[in-house]
């Protein structure tokens, strides 16, 4: 078969394959569907596809469109899981949960973010609590999202931006940018003033499936950071349990975004797979994010710039606003079938390893 074919080109279209090839597969399905309509006028949906026990005490979780439009990638991959009949070697009394499009609405509109306009990756936090604070995106907020996006202005910002970057590290810039941050809601990267509804969906389907796991893995598919094609497997906490059991998996390529660690992602807060400890604090839980390069990160992050303007103060229905969405869909899915190939074979080689694992095996 050609992995190529399981990707999609929009996000009605891998509605459509995944839950023909999860129905081809046998799977029990479910769906949530999401408040806010798709630009077709279509319903928009988080949709469960589970093969194995319903109560199986090792499940295999695999997540899309965590940010949005960086489903191409993720459900992708687990159409080709599903096309390969990979479920046939599930090992007795081992489930696999797929969880598709998460974030829909992000997904169908070619965004990042929620429909709250929120990072959904930073969005797991005690909202009772004190923010995290980010001085350096505070610094740097007019520069990252102008009001005006003119090619003088984009090219003013642009220079000023790499201007701290010479001075404090490109690093720098990019902890400050990315990290995340919970004072500018129409800004890059925000995390909410509350739980989100793919917060809620996630934690209802976690709680539904999941309660009765001892020990769980989960894939959260990612895109647009490091060099195209190459699937970094990053786990957010350096020397835990869950980090030594992933590289004892998956292999030393294994990296952290934490301080001592060796990842192309910035060390975030408010994520979601550090949040799943207390979620499934009942099951041994070795998470990971499988982040697949796209283009150079300034590319990936003039994209965001770009599509945080349109929705603050642009017309996304206008032409402009269907080049700056066709920049986006490009900064996270390279719509080649190379590019397609390597993310399902990278993905398919580290279900493997997972449900190995899971099974009291090294990867």
């Amino acid at each position: 078969m050609n992995s190529a074919q399981s990707f999609s080109p929009d996000y009605q279209t891998a509605r459509t394959k995944f839950l023909a090839a999860a129905r081809d597969a046998g799977a029990t399905l479910e769906a949530i569907l999401h408040p806010e309509r798709g630009p077709d006028g279509a319903d928009l949906a988080t949709d469960m596809a589970l093969i194995g026990p319903r109560e199986a005490e090792s499940v295999l979780v695999m997540i899309s469109a965590t940010h949005g439009v960086e489903g191409f990638c993720g459900s992708g991959a687990q159409v080709d899981w599903l096309r390969r009949e990979e479920y046939r070697a599930l090992p007795g009394g081992t489930a696999v949960l797929m969880v598709h499009a998460i974030n829909p609405y992000g997904f169908a509109w070619l965004r990042r973010v929620t429909n709250e306009n929120v990072d959904l990756n930073r969005n797991w936090i005690d909202f009772d609590a004190p923010r995290p604070q980010n001085p350096g995106y505070e610094a740097l907020a007019d520069l990252i999202c102008p009001s005006e996006w003119t090619t003088d202005v984009q090219a003013l910002t642009t220079k000023a931006l790499m201007a701290f970057a010479d001075e404090h590290g490109f690093g720098a810039l990019q902890q400050a940018l990315t990290a995340g941050q919970y004072t500018h809601p129409q800004g890059v990267f925000f995390g909410g003033n509350e739980p989100t509804w793919s917060r809620g969906t996630q934690t209802k389907i976690f709680e539904h499936y999941l309660r009765h796991a001892a020990r769980i893995a989960i894939i959260d598919y990612h895109s647009g950071l490091g060099p195209p094609g190459f699937g970094e497997q990053i786990v957010d906490r350096l020397h835990s349990p869950g980090y030594r059991r992933a590289a004892n998996w998956y292999g030393g390529a294994v990296k952290s975004p934490v301080v001592g660690g060796d990842s192309s992602s910035a060390h975030l807060v408010g994520g979601g797979l550090p949040f799943a400890l207390n979620l499934l604090s009942q099951a041994e839980l070795t998470g990971m994010a499988l982040e697949f390069g796209t283009k150079p990160i300034t590319a990936v992050l003039n994209a965001l710039r770009a599509d945080a303007w349109l929705h603050a103060y642009g017309n996304p229905l206008s032409p402009e606003g269907r080049l700056i969405q066709a920049e986006v869909r490009d900064a996270f899915f390279n719509d080649a079938d190379d590019w397609n190939g390597m993310v399902a074979g990278q993905s398919l080689l580290a279900t493997r390893q997972a449900l190995k694992g899971l099974n009291g095996g090294p990867g």
